[in-house]
């Protein structure tokens, strides 16, 4: 009888050991998991702020003004446009 207690009590110190051990890497994984969502979620906040930043960026005033100051470009007007003849173009429209 002695021998079995003592292989009860072990099964049982066994089993308290394995649940201590279960119960601190669930603890552990549900912070990281947190720490994943959080991430995501600052992530996510930070592409909706650069996403704002390029459509602001783009906008088609923003452009001109940029190629003006910027590149020194102007609009085009039959003042400044050349126009070239193209005489192999016009050889194969006849």
């Amino acid at each position: 009888m002695t021998k079995l207690n003592i292989l009860l009590f072990a099964a049982l110190l066994a089993s308290a050991l394995v649940l201590v051990r279960t119960a601190y890497e669930s603890r552990r994984v549900f912070a990281e998991i947190d720490r994943a969502r959080q991430e995501g979620a600052q992530l996510d906040a930070e592409y909706k702020r650069l996403d704002a930043e390029r459509q602001a960026q783009g906008t088609h005033l923003r452009v001109e003004r940029v190629a003006r100051e910027k590149l020194s470009m102007r609009t085009a007007t039959p003042a400044v446009t050349a126009y070239v003849a193209d005489p192999v173009a016009s050889e194969a429209a006849r």
